[in-house]
């Protein structure tokens, strides 16, 4: 039976929605989009399998304004030649953010990531990929369910 860790312990489970909401507001002030912050959102749940959070940020993505062709293809982004510069960057980020350690090839996303972002944007970018990969792996090991919806993203 899993441990539902959000329940469990509700003032860790605070503390960490507290660091999100500070991270949320810290990355409109430095220029990440909320589609930017989507796709990271998005990409690094299906690098940890985490399939609350896919179903949760995909449909924020597509309120957000990403398209679902875009959504669709963020496994082999790098080959579809759909994604601008800043989303490349930001999923880029997102990619060595979530995947650890740091490959030398990760390390050079990094940098042109920083090159296209500027700092400001790159490090809120890095926060967002934080966060996500903390709520990632709380969803994984408590198991939380994901319901069924309808066309219109209503639960069925």
């Amino acid at each position: 039976m899993p441990t539902l860790l959000d329940k469990a312990a509700p003032a860790a489970w605070a503390a960490a929605q507290s660091v999100s909401s500070v991270v949320h507001e810290q990355v409109a002030e430095h220029g990440l989009t909320r589609g930017e912050t989507e796709l990271i959102n998005v990409r690094a749940s299906q690098l940890n399998a985490c399939a609350f959070c896919v179903d949760l940020h995909s449909r924020q993505a597509r309120h957000a304004g990403i398209v679902q062709q875009k959504l669709d293809l963020l496994p082999a982004w790098r080959a579809s030649g759909l994604f601008t510069d800043r989303e490349s960057a930001v999923l880029a980020v997102a990619e060595a953010s979530t995947i650890l350690p740091l490959t030398d090839d990760a390390r050079a996303d990094l940098l042109a990531a920083h090159r296209v972002l500027g700092t400001e944007a790159f490090v809120a970018a890095e926060w967002v990929a934080v966060a996500i990969n903390m709520f990632n792996r709380i969803s994984v090991l408590s198991e939380h369910p994901v319901r069924p919806r309808g066309p219109d993203d209503k639960p069925v």
